[in-house]
């Protein structure tokens, strides 16, 4: 089992599920961010398919994301991951990815079974500031 930080050392691809339109949404936040950061991120909302978000083409389903992706994100209620666990094994994915305050048992099973890392109820951005940029979430001014 990888740490945080080598996951985000290593892996530099995002599919982001639950991406919103919403520029002042968290999930958009974190795109922006991550895209900032040198990141590829692919927006999955079915909803939004087809239109663009932060400048990325909208997919609906991490499976109809063609190149191959190391992470996968997610901004969903906890009772929705199972599914998104096993695409996340279809596409052969590094990392599933629950953001905070999210978490299932259930599809860390799935995922762990098939070599694939858990992350549950971390934020990446938060992590990549505390991993790569030493800043306190709370109070970004402050250096440690």
């Amino acid at each position: 089992m990888s740490d945080i930080k080598d996951i985000l050392t290593k892996y530099k691809s995002i599919a982001m599920i639950g991406v919103s339109n919403d520029l002042k949404k968290p999930s958009t936040i974190v795109m922006k961010y991550m895209q900032e950061y040198g990141f590829k991120v692919y927006p999955v909302n079915p909803s939004a398919k087809g239109q663009k978000i932060l400048g990325e083409n909208v997919f609906a389903k991490i499976t109809d994301i063609k190149e191959s992706i190391d992470i996968v994100d997610v901004f969903r209620p906890s009772k929705e991951v199972l599914n998104i666990a096993e695409d996340t094994v279809k596409v052969k994915a590094k990392v599933l990815w629950l953001q905070l305050g999210i978490k299932n048992e259930e599809a860390k099973k799935v995922v762990e079974k098939n070599n694939i890392e858990y992350v549950e109820d971390k934020c990446t951005k938060m992590e990549y500031q505390k991993h790569f940029l030493k800043i306190r979430q709370a109070f970004p001014v402050l250096r440690n």
